[in-house]
């Protein structure tokens, strides 16, 4: 057993208990940040604001929301909205929220990959941000179901519509997930359950693991320059903070974060009280009806990329052409055969498949918003074969890519 002394406080006291003090040493005090990384490398915290955001407006959502589908839209809509002190302004935030949340993601994911952050020695970095990355797209569907409208209605339809399969015809597995032939009570209640407990836990328990991740290689850093940060480290702590490579997460970086954090709280901000509606479907201000299909169904902006792979091919071609739109982030780290962790602007070839591979998805992403008519069919086709194009090329142009 531990050998305990009488405490001195009631620090000492839980510290001898919970070790608090190496708990703070390991995750913040003597967590090393290297010197040379620039605002980018603050949207982690940023996502940490929004996903905090999205769980206290969930909270007071949650207070008037019903789960029943002859109710839900009304509570969402005239009840939150009308009747509850600043509903308004938690459903506004929320909503807001979750559309934000997804233009930081992409951007620390294309940050992550232009300065190499997934490569030897980070792979679980990658891959725990990419399951994160997973559980924010399942929360976010399945919270785009519970106002219980129109679009999320067909939304909800067509999207479970997918996993039958096409010509395998697993209809039975749709019904299953849907608990009846079509989205009603059963399909609602699921997905409340999925969006307010599951799936928040799980991203709870993925962001503990990101952060784990995050530990031993620790951060990149713009330069791809290797440090050691035993010995950087012990520089700072000797005193020598001006020649040391590394500075401390707490709170020396943290004060770097917040000044980026507080720049995304102004716009933030402002989207929530003056441009709220760009994260509201019009169709979906109309009630649920099976009986009604909208001239033109679509998902929400941050899934229109992996939509617009799908749409263009036959049902089972599209099916695996979204399935490898879904997978292939995933395995980057060993697709990428070069040895090099620089920045894309020095890797030859890399430099061009990056900035080829986030055009593609911008156009990618502007054409799933539109009708499938030309000449947007044709672009989209086009779109969706070079995306699937640049992943095959991926290891063949990494290969032969010389040491920088």
């Amino acid at each position: 057993m531990a050998h305990f002394t009488k405490a001195t406080s009631i620090k000492d006291w839980l510290n001898q208990r919970l070790a608090i003090e190496k708990v703070e040493k390991v995750m913040a005090s003597e967590y090393w940040i290297p010197k040379n990384i620039n605002f980018l490398w603050a949207m982690g915290m940023v996502l940490v604001i929004t996903f905090t955001f999205l769980l206290v407006s969930g909270i007071f959502l949650l207070m008037y929301y019903q789960p029943n589908v002859d109710l839900a839209f009304d509570s969402v809509n005239y009840t939150i909205m009308r009747e509850v002190d600043f509903g308004w302004l938690w459903r506004n935030v929320h909503g807001v929220a979750a559309s934000v949340v997804f233009l930081i993601i992409y951007i620390h994911m294309f940050t992550a990959i232009y300065y190499g952050s997934y490569k030897k020695g980070r792979e679980m970095i990658w891959i725990s941000g990419m399951l994160l990355f997973v559980a924010f797209s399942a929360e976010a569907f399945s919270g785009y179901m519970l106002p219980w409208g129109q679009m999320s209605y067909w939304a909800g339809m067509v999207i479970t519509n997918l996993f039958s399969g096409g010509s395998l015809h697993a209809d039975g597995l749709v019904e299953w997930i849907r608990g009846d032939y079509v989205p009603a009570q059963a399909f609602l209640s699921r997905f409340f359950m999925l969006h307010v407990l599951l799936i928040p836990v799980a991203i709870l328990g993925l962001i503990g693991l990101h952060f784990g991740a995050l530990r031993i290689p620790h951060v990149n850093n713009q330069d791809g320059e290797e440090i050691d940060f035993d010995k950087e480290s012990k520089k700072y702590l000797a005193g020598d903070k001006a020649g040391s490579k590394v500075i401390r997460f707490a709170n020396d970086f943290m004060s770097k974060d917040m000044l980026v954090v507080a720049i995304y709280l102004v716009f933030f901000f402002y989207l929530v009280f003056y441009h709220y509606g760009f994260a509201m479907d019009p169709v979906n201000f109309d009630p649920a009806n099976g009986l009604k299909t909208p001239t033109h169904i679509y998902p929400e902006w941050y899934f229109l990329w992996s939509y617009e792979i799908l749409r263009p091919f036959s049902t089972n071609i599209g099916l695996m052409a979204f399935a490898f739109a879904q997978v292939i982030f995933m395995m980057l780290p060993f697709l990428d055969r070069s040895p090099n962790t620089v920045p894309a602007s020095r890797r030859g070839l890399f430099k061009y498949w990056f900035w080829a591979m986030l055009i593609d998805m911008i156009i990618l992403t502007a054409m799933g918003k539109v009708p499938p008519i030309e000449p947007f069919g044709t672009i989209g086709f086009y779109a969706a074969l070079t995306f699937i194009g640049l992943w095959i090329a991926l290891p063949i142009i990494t290969m032969f890519e010389k040491k920088a």
